[in-house]
């Protein structure tokens, strides 16, 4: 072999070695790792309605969903970054800003206030509101339910000091009302229906004309700057999913049922009243939102006063993102 043959095997073996070690480190960086969304989620929740409406289909990220029965939960878990986003209602997502979480809301809803109300046995002599004066009353502590339990005070000239007010979960809640040891729930949907249908409870004070109908999907700083492009695909896939939703009401009623392990009838009534509409983050969601912070404040639930404008990102507003 000459010399010059020699050399060009070298150059060829040399090049052909740091092509086969090169090779892994190329194919790596073409195929990222897919995005994962930590997805935090309550009972009757999203999960739920996107399967139904085929929306967890095809999706371009990845998702681990995590279940809790009630928003108080939920927010411990955005606080201590445990989960990356979830649906939370505006009181709750007061509660724990308030209290120092780095969250905000990205998506807003609105829905019948019906369902977000104060519950009683169905014998009980407990007619309105004004009834309440000296009974106890259980919920969850910074929750919606607890916000209309206020309200519902509120607008019958009582104080809290007026009744006995105590905070467990919605399962003892229940449990607590149909054993008599307490004289009314404050609770939400699905957990009205369920009462209802069952025949464990009927609505003595609905939220109507008390609570402004606000949830929201609320997502941690971090995940907000990190996963924004998952995040607003995940907001519009809900949005198409709730269309879906009411123009299939029927089979998604039954579909409901199914995935969240709650009676068909229960399923179909919380579902067909609360009419859930997503929207913009607009003026009035910010002026519906204030004004809630500011009854908190009143009502000793929050120390300092919340200016709400910097608790929302706006820019996965229609047209923006």
């Amino acid at each position: 072999m000459t010399l010059q043959r020699r050399q060009f095997h070298h150059l060829l073996t040399a090049s052909v070695a740091a092509s086969s070690f090169l090779s892994p480190v190329l194919t790596h960086a073409q195929t990222p790792a897919r995005v994962l969304l930590r997805a935090g989620d309550q009972k009757g929740g999203l999960q739920a309605l996107l399967d139904a409406a085929g929306e967890l289909k095809n999706l371009p990220y990845d998702i681990k969903w995590s279940e809790f029965p009630a928003a108080a939960p939920l927010a411990e878990a955005l606080n201590a970054n445990a989960v990356d986003f979830g649906p939370i209602g505006d009181a709750p997502l007061l509660f724990t800003l308030a209290a120092g979480s780095r969250v905000k809301a990205f998506a807003a809803s609105r829905s019948d206030a019906y369902g977000t109300a104060v519950l009683v046995a169905p014998h009980s002599p407990l007619k309105t509101a004004a009834d309440l004066k000296g009974k106890s009353i259980v919920t969850n502590r910074g929750s919606i339910g607890h916000l209309v339990t206020l309200k519902a005070l509120e607008s019958a000239g009582l104080k809290v000091d007026d009744v006995q007010l105590r905070f467990i979960p919605p399962p003892d809640a229940k449990l607590a009302l149909t054993q008599g040891s307490v004289d009314a729930w404050a609770t939400w949907e699905p957990y009205t229906a369920l009462a209802e249908t069952s025949g464990h409870a009927r609505v003595l004070v609905s939220g109507r004309g008390l609570w402004s109908g606000l949830s929201f999907l609320a997502a941690t700083d971090a995940a907000l700057a990190e996963k924004r492009a998952a995040l607003q695909d995940f907001k519009e896939r809900v949005a198409r999913a709730q269309v879906w939703s009411y123009q299939n009401a029927k089979p998604f009623g039954q579909s409901l049922a199914r995935i969240v392990g709650i009676p068909a009838d229960a399923a179909q009534l919380q579902f067909e009243r609360r009419a859930t509409r997503w929207q913009d983050i607009d003026a009035q969601v910010l002026a519906d939102q204030q004004k809630t912070a500011d009854f908190y404040l009143a009502a000793g639930l929050i120390k300092q006063r919340l200016d709400v404008r910097g608790t929302f990102d706006t820019g996965f507003n229609a047209g923006k993102g």
